[in-house]
């Protein structure tokens, strides 16, 4: 499903950093929106918290804050921005795409012992990292752990976790995280130790993992204490006597008698085809500092690299952590290292932090005497290129600049592979009036859009486009001069029809880009592009709404244009008009879709509508999405999911596809299951 921006009244300052998106969950007190970071382009995991309806329960979320900030680990998901209003408060946190490993497990039935192990080894990193903190979790669950792209478990969710003042052998009394998870000593309100509560529930996500249903389960609360104080449960027949015996070995009733996590890190069973203990140590702790990440926010800042790196060493959790962190992951990715992928139009006021934030101290700006780059030229080198009156020639390095020897910038060795040039105006090109320099942002603007389009030309399948000539007399100067900076097609000639080149002033320079122009438009045979059907709208929109007695074209009147064009399609289109399903989106096969043997989605949707009202679960439809909840004895929704119609790829079938966004997940499992087999699929 593409993703819709949304927008949240009282967040200006997180609109300044992030675009925001549709949600992916929500709990009690809390969303999640999908999000992405704007200087970065990185997607992010934006955690809403209402203030208002929590409470009592605030000091719990600025011990998950406080936590968060301190734990920094390759198995635990990365805390980056803290925005607090006096209604909200914001946590923007790594974006896990795999989803919840409980979505996982149901998907699979259940995981192969080999499978499970690659996982629980991951668990138990994980965990012997947040115990050698001074934390316990008290919440561990399938659901409390995501899926990230590499297929690696993220931890979550430490609202429940505590930090004894007097370290982990201080006892704890608070009876809190999900009952089918609880230790017997914790359920019976006795003292416990969080380190050993949380194995017991590692013990029952082992279970989990390998089975595919929980130890102890019941819809009775008091039946569920019972069996959980007894610690009897039954093992499948396909469990190995080793997994027999480390489930039994976690789940003793007696605390004293468990296993502690440090004899999980090299247990026979957690060793089997690794021949390693585990390795719990943080691979990236918050004391280091990568030398690449910092030379492009210094650069970007205008800073030195040590007054950047004493910077990012405060920790604020502001928008100098998120860049620096998102930068981080870009490089753990083998992404370039670099800010502002979506780069704003080359403009005098444009500079790289000011895309995505309209104040120029959103990273502490600061005008060093030492700085990296001076001058007052604020250009990324993801759009320098379009820019004609731009030369560019490697950056030199603070500190070796001026040589008194007179050698060039381009003998010095670079300091860092992120940044590598230095970008100065070419004196013969550079703008000396006014006009000169309207003409130049123009173009720039052009060539910019041109750039971006260009590229999405490849990604698709596309159909050939004859760029029409201009309808009227009076468009056609302004039609004549966006077409020449686009075409570069060899016309029958053999020759190319070059971009906007930089023009020096003067009356001459504007007769001879007129006739450039009158040359192009006697053409013989119209040169045929490829565009993609946005390129084409756009270029359509153009023509027809130029006007020659327009001194200048602003983004602004652009901008208009192509929303008043966006409107009038929307209100024309007949699907929309007669209120007709738009057709289901085509998706690769996923974990948490149901495949179905019908070929006309239409017909399953239908059967869903049919099912949902007998099942008592209301819901909105949208498209072949269904948002579903339910509710209980006094209207409190108690869950909440989605279920959408989709087409999957390979093989062409119908699926359904699913997700929890509140509520119990088990009784999530089992009423999802319950609709998808009366369908007739």
């Amino acid at each position: 499903m593409p993703m819709q921006r949304t927008e949240i009244h009282g967040a200006e300052e997180l609109h300044k950093y992030y675009k925001v998106y549709e949600t992916i969950g929500s709990g009690g007190f809390a969303k999640v929106k999908l999000g992405r970071h704007i200087l970065t382009g990185e997607k992010v995991a934006i955690k809403i918290i209402n203030k208002r309806e929590l409470g009592e329960d605030l000091p719990r979320v600025k011990l998950e804050i406080e936590a968060l900030k301190s734990l920094s680990h390759q198995h635990i998901c990365r805390l980056y921005h803290v925005i607090e209003t006096s209604t909200q408060i914001f946590m923007v946190l790594e974006y896990c795409i795999g989803g919840e490993l409980f979505d996982y497990i149901i998907a699979k039935d259940r995981l192969s012992e080999e499978e499970t192990r690659v996982f629980f080894r991951q668990i138990v990193s994980a965990m012997a990292y947040v115990h050698s903190q001074g934390y316990a979790h008290r919440d561990l669950k399938p659901e409390n752990l995501l899926i990230d792209e590499d297929h690696n478990l993220k931890l979550i969710d430490f609202g429940l976790c505590a930090k004894p003042k007097g370290g982990l052998s201080y006892e704890l009394m608070t009876c809190c995280g999900s009952p089918a998870y609880a230790a017997p000593e914790l359920i019976q309100g006795k003292a416990y130790i969080g380190s050993e509560a949380d194995v017991w529930s590692m013990g029952v996500l082992l279970f989990a993992l390998l089975c595919g249903y929980l130890p102890f389960d019941d819809e009775n609360c008091v039946v569920l204490y019972r069996k959980i104080t007894r610690g009897h449960y039954e093992n499948p027949r396909w469990l190995s006597p080793g997994s027999v015996l480390l489930l039994n070995q976690m789940m003793q009733v007696d605390p004293k008698r468990r296993l502690a996590v440090r004899q999980l890190l090299n247990h026979p069973w957690v060793l089997k085809d690794y021949n390693s203990p585990v390795e719990w140590h943080s691979r990236q702790p918050l004391g280091h500092i990568d030398e690449d990440c910092i030379t492009e926010m210094a650069v970007s800042m205008k800073r030195s690299r040590q007054s950047t790196t004493a910077l990012v060493k405060e920790w604020r959790y502001d928008q100098t952590t998120a860049t620096y962190l998102l930068l981080l992951l870009k490089k753990q990715r083998g992404k370039p290292v670099r800010l502002c992928p979506e780069p704003p139009v080359c403009d005098d006021s444009c500079s790289p932090m000011h895309h995505g934030a309209q104040t120029r101290d959103v990273l502490h700006f600061s005008e060093d005497e030492d700085a990296v780059i001076t001058g007052s030229l604020d250009l990324r080198s993801d759009y320098i290129d379009d820019c004609p009156w731009v030369s560019v020639t490697p950056y030199a390095p603070q500190g070796d600049r001026g040589h008194p020897d007179g050698s060039s910038s381009k003998d010095m060795n670079f300091e860092s592979p992120s940044v590598k040039r230095r970008y100065i105006r070419s004196p013969e090109a550079a703008p000396t009036t006014p006009q000169q320099r309207q003409e130049r942002r123009e173009r720039g603007r052009e060539q910019t859009c041109e750039k971006k389009e260009n590229i999405g030309v490849h990604a698709k399948d596309v159909d050939a486009f004859v760029l029409p000539a201009p309808r009227t007399p009076a468009s056609s100067k302004k039609a004549a001069r966006h077409n020449k900076n686009v075409l570069t097609t060899p016309n029958q000639n053999g020759t190319k029809a070059s971009a906007a080149s930089p023009r020096s002033g003067g009356s001459g320079s504007k007769e001879r880009g007129k006739k450039r122009t009158d040359e192009s438009r006697k053409t013989p045979n119209a040169e045929v592009l490829t565009f993609s059907p946005e390129r084409r709208s756009r270029s359509l929109d153009l023509a027809a709404t130029s006007d020659s007695g327009k001194k200048k074209r602003t983004g602004k009147v652009f901008g208009s244009l192509e929303r008043g064009l966006d409107k009038m399609i929307n209100m024309l289109t007949p699907n929309r008009k007669r209120g007709l399903r738009e057709g289901p989106r085509k998706i690769k096969v996923q974990y948490n879709v149901t495949l179905t043997s019908q070929t006309d989605p239409d017909q399953v949707l239908d059967q869903i509508l049919s099912i949902l009202p007998g099942k008592n679960i209301d819901f909105v439809q949208k498209g072949y999405t269904l948002k579903c909840r339910t509710k209980g004895d006094f209207g409190k929704v108690t869950m909440a999911f989605e279920l959408e119609v989709c087409l999957l790829q390979r093989p062409e079938v119908v699926g359904v596809h699913r997700q929890r966004l509140k509520g119990d997940a088990w009784v999530y499992k089992h009423l999802v299951e319950d609709i998808l087999s009366t369908l007739s699929i």
